[in-house]
This record gives structure tokens, C-alpha cells and sequence, in this order.
């Protein structure tokens, strides 16, 4: 009776002992096998699911570098503005220091300049009375005097040096009298004369000037 029952238990059509059997511990290769196309493989509504899934879990992430790319231009920006205003501030302190310097250059040339007419001034005052007296000597001079050329030589060198640093003398016979630039030594009345009141009728002594700068003004007489 038990072994009727273990016949009928057994596979119909393979025997334990038939050729191409498989022995009682193989597992059949077929054995728990996946249909195609559903091992492993997702349907489409599972992978459009997936999908979505992931994009809404990376939608915040991708929102933190365009943040952070933001934030690093925003400080580029705030550098560039920072950078320029200071290049801006020093050049002006440039401009200013430059202008500055011109300034004081011009200063220095000018005060240079004028320190230079004062010496100059000093030394044609010292020479003044030289001068006068070679004019007083060539007056006086008798026309047949063995010194006369001498004395108006050293006259003609002393005159050329004075003019070389930029020393003029002027003789305003003629002229309308300039307090500014005449002393009155004397008035004289030249009634029928045809000269106007004010007029310089005769010059003492010559004036000279350097440039605008009056070294030592003519001394004359004036018509009243």
C-alpha cells in the first residue's frame, strides 16, 4: 500500500531511475526563473514614478548652487565697486598731489626769479655812483685829453654788462612827468617855450629799471 502511494507521488512521465532525470537534490535551472521583460525591469508607471521621485527630491539641492553662484557674484560686484571707488580716491590724491607739486614749482620759479632781480637790483645800486661819476668825467673832460677814450671805454663795458643781466637806463627828456618813474630835482617856468606844464624839460641823472622794476628813478626838472 505504501509503495502504490509513493508511485503516485512521483512526476508522471520521469522516473526517478529514467535517463535525463534530474537527481533528487538538482535544482532545475528553470527553477524560480522570471519571465522576460519582468526580472528585474520596472514597468512604466514604476520608472515615471522613480523619476519623479528623484526630481523632487533634487529640486531643493539644485536650488543651493545657483544660490551659492549668486552670492559669489554678488561679492565679486561688492569687490569691483570697492576696488574702484579706491582707485578713484587715490587718483585723485594723485591729481591733487600733481597739482600740488605745479604749485609749488612755479612758486619756487617765481620766488627764484624775484630773489634773483633783488640781487641783481642790490648790485646795479652799488654800481650807480660809479657810473654817475664816469658821466660826470666825460662832461668834464677836455676834448684833447689822453684819458677820455679810456674813461668812455670803461663807461661803454660797464653799460653792455649792466644790460646783459637785463638793466636798461632811460632818459625821459620830453616827457610827461610819472611820479612813478621821475623824481623832480627842480621847476622852471618856460613861458613861450611851446612845452606844457608837466613836461621834462632837462634830466639830471638817468633812471634805471630792471624789467618792471624800477632800480632808480630819473632825476629831472619839470616845466610849471
Amino acid at each position: 500500500m505504501s509503495d502504490s502511494r509513493r508511485t503516485i507521488s512521483e512526476p508522471r512521465g520521469q522516473r526517478p531511475d529514467s535517463p535525463g532525470a534530474p537527481a533528487p537534490g538538482d535544482r532545475p535551472e528553470h527553477a524560480g526563473a522570471v519571465p522576460a521583460g519582468k526580472a528585474g525591469a520596472p514597468t512604466g508607471g514604476a520608472r515615471g514614478g522613480d523619476s519623479a521621485s528623484k526630481r523632487d527630491e533634487a529640486s531643493p539641492l539644485a536650488g543651493e548652487p545657483r544660490r551659492a553662484d549668486s552670492a559669489e557674484i554678488e561679492g565679486d560686484l561688492d569687490e569691483l565697486v570697492r576696488v574702484a571707488a579706491q582707485r578713484d580716491e587715490y587718483l585723485a590724491l594723485a591729481q591733487r598731489t600733481q597739482a600740488d607739486f605745479e604749485n609749488y614749482r612755479k612758486r619756487v620759479a617765481r620766488e627764484s626769479a624775484l630773489a634773483q632781480e633783488r640781487g641783481v637790483a642790490k648790485l646795479v645800486n652799488e654800481l650807480l655812483p660809479a657810473l654817475d661819476n664816469l658821466d660826470r668825467a666825460l662832461a668834464a673832460a677836455a676834448a684833447d685829453d689822453p684819458l677820455l677814450e679810456g674813461v668812455r671805454l670803461v663807461r661803454s663795458e660797464l653799460s653792455a654788462a649792466l644790460a646783459r643781466v637785463g638793466v636798461e637806463s632811460f632818459a625821459p627828456l620830453g616827457q610827461k612827468f610819472d611820479p612813478a618813474l621821475h623824481e623832480a630835482m627842480a621847476t622852471t617856468s618856460h613861458a613861450g617855450g611851446g612845452r606844457e606844464d608837466g613836461t621834462i624839460v632837462e634830466v639830471y641823472q638817468p633812471g634805471y629799471r630792471l624789467g618792471e622794476q624800477i632800480i632808480r628813478p630819473a632825476r629831472v626838472v619839470v616845466a610849471a
